[in-house]
């Protein structure tokens, strides 16, 4: 039996406490398989969930709008390099989350993907839908999900 090998582990963030725990996970494993981690904020610009030939939104209003995440995602780079994470790199993103995750995921040879869960259930999930589950359906490489009680468990 193959044993899964993972060099490459790419971590959408969102600040939130299922955030937080897929960190720490994702931290974990990189740690154990000496792999290199991804972090991934994506700003949702107003504007952004428009088709774009309706609204576009300029590359230097999205950059003013968006700068401040720079802080906190800083601090969850040196967090993840805190609990061990051999390699941390932090990236930002403007558009739809699991468009930008799924593309990101695309692009570059990631083993794992590792990204909390809202739990959203019920009109909140038909309102805001779900990342995490669009991109367990539609992503090319293993996705582990945390939700709140497993992100606590990890704290």
């Amino acid at each position: 039996m193959a044993t899964l090998e993972f060099r490459r582990i790419l971590c959408p963030v969102d600040f939130s406490e299922a955030s937080a725990g897929a960190l720490r996970a994702a931290a974990a494993l990189a740690r154990r398989h000496g792999a290199t981690l991804t972090l991934l904020h994506v700003d949702l610009i107003p504007g952004s969930a428009i088709p774009e030939a309706l609204f576009p939104t300029p590359p230097e209003v999205a950059g003013q709008l968006a700068a401040p995440a720079d802080r906190p995602l800083l601090a969850w780079k040196a967090e993840a390099e805190r609990l061990g994470a051999p390699h941390v790199a932090a990236l930002r993103s403007v558009g739809q989350a699991a468009e930008e995750i799924l593309a990101l995921a695309g692009r570059e040879p990631y083993d794992l993907v590792v990204i909390g869960t809202h739990g959203r259930a019920g009109l909140d999930r038909l309102l805001l839908g779900s990342v995490a589950e669009e991109v367990v359906r539609r992503a090319t490489c293993p996705v582990l999900t945390l939700g709140s009680a497993a992100a606590a468990a990890l704290a």
